[in-house]
């Protein structure tokens, strides 16, 4: 895969007073993620090439995608495909990066979601509410030892764009 071609579509930056390794472990493991990211738990095979799935509060795959890039605690680059049907084949692939650097006595933590296709601000919107939210939280949880709970209504704008280009919506 050539991820040169994907540009950015979203792209948030946080500063976090926590470790390198700390904000590593809350991206990796699933009792971090279950606490920040609304109950989902991700499972990761920390190699080029492994898996990598964000399992929805009851089991079931809600993302799933395989691992670019892995730099242990600096960089993470994965395959991002949202599993409801017909998504991938309308949007095309997406690539979730972080990247973890220290600042001072703080880490600057940037999420960038990449695109291999041009897409709609409909389409994004989803992602540019849902994003800065779950980095609140994580950035809570290990400030504070707290998750931020942040009340979200579903993405209505981004649902009505894949209802209007066919793809069916949980």
């Amino acid at each position: 895969m050539n991820i040169d071609q994907f540009k950015p579509a979203i792209v948030y930056t946080i500063y976090i007073a926590s470790s390198p390794e700390k904000v590593w472990e809350a991206l990796i493991s699933a009792e971090f993620t279950r606490k920040y990211f609304h109950g989902f738990a991700v499972e990761i095979d920390l190699k080029v090439g492994g898996a990598y799935v964000l399992r929805a509060p009851d089991g079931s795959v809600h993302i799933s995608g395989e691992v670019i890039e892995c730099d242990p605690p600096r960089k993470l680059t994965t395959t991002f495909n949202v599993n409801w049907d017909g998504l991938a084949e309308h949007l095309g692939k997406e690539i979730v990066t972080y990247e973890i650097e220290r600042a001072g006595d703080a880490v600057r933590l940037t999420m960038t979601e990449a695109h291999e296709r041009q897409l709609s601000d409909d389409i994004l919107s989803g992602g540019r509410a849902g994003w800065p939210a779950i980095l609140s939280s994580l950035k809570s949880l290990l400030e504070t030892g707290e998750p931020l709970v942040v009340k979200m209504e579903p993405p209505q704008r981004m649902l009505e764009a894949l209802k209007k280009m066919g793809i069916a919506t949980p």
